[in-house]
């Protein structure tokens, strides 16, 4: 008689990367100036969403919008490319200082500024509570500027970048 155990990886590294992206994302508001307070009031459904959308491997994107909220005009915006069958060396980790860099790079915001959270999905993708088709906001005289893979696992990433003037 054998026995046999298996572990599902995949589990732990879509609970860690949906850790990091949101942290990463709390991470650039802090640094640029502004309150994580309303993030931090909704994060509950945040985790959900991202968890939900990477287990389903729908989630293609998560991108943090920076807005003056009297015109609605974009000031900055940065996007979080999730990447499905990553490579790497099934270690888990994460880029903190490449985000830091890129933060201080990209400059202080405005506290009087705004933000958004809204995650781009692919077709069919599940339903989660309290997420809904969101639009954004023009790019138009934004430049994008890619930081590169900021958090990895076994088979899952995300890259980030950012737009800037």
């Amino acid at each position: 008689m054998s026995t046999h155990t298996f572990v599902d990886t995949y589990a732990y590294t879509v609970t860690y990367v949906t850790d990091k992206l949101l942290l990463s994302v709390k991470e650039i508001i802090r640094e640029s100036g502004l309150s994580p307070s309303k993030m931090s009031t909704g994060w509950a459904s945040l985790e959900r969403a991202v968890s939900a959308w990477i287990t389903s491997k729908h989630l293609s994107q998560i991108m943090l919008e920076i807005f003056n909220p009297n015109t609605g005009a974009l000031v900055c915006r940065w996007d979080l490319d999730i990447i499905y069958g990553y490579g790497g060396d099934g270690s888990l980790w994460v880029d903190t200082d490449a985000i830091k860099y890129h933060i201080r790079k990209a400059g202080l915001i405005p506290s009087t500024c705004d933000y958004s959270i809204i995650m781009r999905v692919k077709p069919n993708a599940p339903e989660v509570q309290g997420w809904g088709d969101g639009k954004l906001r023009s790019t138009d005289g934004f430049s994008r500027y890619s930081v590169g893979t900021t958090i990895g696992g076994s088979g899952l990433a995300a890259g980030l970048a950012y737009w800037g003037r």
